[in-house]
């Protein structure tokens, strides 16, 4: 379990840091126009587009119809690395373009812009980190997709939320102590259903940490035959009301295979366009980011996922100069060793 009696720096973001970004708003003949330029353009370039679950959903269905892929962090990695273009184009955040370059060195990766951050990220500078990893060095070291080049290069694995949970049983099982980074919110989860002797980096997603329990309760009190979906970077109190704890596809997945018709889902609204395509039939409700100690600061969506816009992506498929993403490559050889520990673990 965490160890308390450790104290940790706060990596907490300030407001400054986060964006408040608002995506244009485009007249539909405009936006046909951009998505029958950008086809062209991915196909004349022979690229493959690689978009996640919270992007605008006109990208999502872009890739879907261009033969890329829509999915969470885990399947972006695995399409990018199996994959026969030569380019790929990353519609997400940085941490997923870079692991696609790492994954595949002799690829041209590139993203509709390269300020698409992640607050986990963000949050787990690598110096700091790696001082804490030498300050621990009898923990094997777990760290969650969500963070950069140099602190993947510092670990021993690399896990998404769709695998986090079982390689942890794992270690567990074998009797290894974790130190774990960077979501304090997904960790401590793990170390409660798996009994794991778990040290905790203090980061968190601005997105999922927005949840309120006490909210998602009254909210329950109005839809008493909902089923809750809730991804696990959300607080414990959240966790505890949901019918199904999971990664993004794993959400996706239970939607489908759950009796309810209804569900009041706690992760990024950018999952909602996925949700309705796949379940025509059910209604999806977002889980309320409202209540005491709301801020707001993200209103269930990532800032740095609606970077991911039509035009950005036209533009960084006609001129990818300042797009491309570049990983140094002895980080990379590094990094590669956890992540494809990753990959080739047993899927669940």
């Amino acid at each position: 379990m965490e160890n308390s009696d450790i104290q940790l720096p706060d990596f907490t973001l300030t407001e400054e840091q986060i964006p408040l970004y608002e995506p244009a708003v485009l007249d539909e003949s405009h936006k046909q126009a951009l998505k029958d330029e950008i086809k062209s353009l991915l196909k004349a370039r022979k690229a493959a587009l690689v978009a996640h679950y919270y992007v605008d959903k006109d990208v999502q269905d872009l890739a879907d119809e261009t033969g890329g892929c829509v999915s969470d962090s885990l399947e972006m990695a695995r399409f990018g690395r199996d994959h026969a273009a030569e380019t790929l184009v990353v519609a997400g955040v940085r941490f997923m373009g870079e692991t696609a370059k790492i994954l595949s060195p002799e690829k041209s990766v590139f993203m509709p812009t390269l300020e698409a951050e992640c607050s986990l990220d963000l949050g787990c500078p690598p110096e700091e980190f790696e001082a804490f990893c030498e300050e621990h060095s009898d923990r094997t070291v777990v760290v969650y997709a969500n963070t950069s080049a140099k602190v993947k290069a510092l670990s021993d694995w690399v896990v998404t939320s769709s695998v986090a949970l079982q390689i942890v049983e794992s270690l567990h099982d074998k009797g290894e102590k974790v130190l774990w980074a960077p979501d304090k919110h997904l960790g401590g989860y793990i170390a409660q259903q798996t009994g794991a002797d778990m040290l905790l980096w203090n980061g968190a997603c601005i997105v999922h940490e927005e949840f309120k329990s006490k909210a998602l309760f009254d909210l329950k009190a109005v839809y008493p035959d909902a089923g809750v979906l809730v991804h696990p970077e959300s607080p414990a109190a959240v966790i505890e009301l949901a019918d199904c704890v999971g990664s993004t596809s794993q959400i996706i997945k239970a939607a489908g295979d759950l009796p309810q018709d209804t569900f009041i889902v706690a992760t990024d609204r950018g999952i909602f366009h996925y949700l309705r395509k796949m379940n025509p039939g059910k209604r999806f409700i977002e889980a309320p980011t409202a209540g005491d100690g709301a801020t707001c600061r993200s209103c269930a969506h990532c800032p740095w996922m609606a970077m991911n816009e039509l035009e950005a992506l036209r533009d960084c498929l006609l001129d990818g100069t300042g797009r491309e993403v570049f990983v140094d490559p002895e980080i990379g050889k590094q990094a590669m060793i956890p992540l494809r520990r990753m990959l080739d673990f047993p899927r669940p």
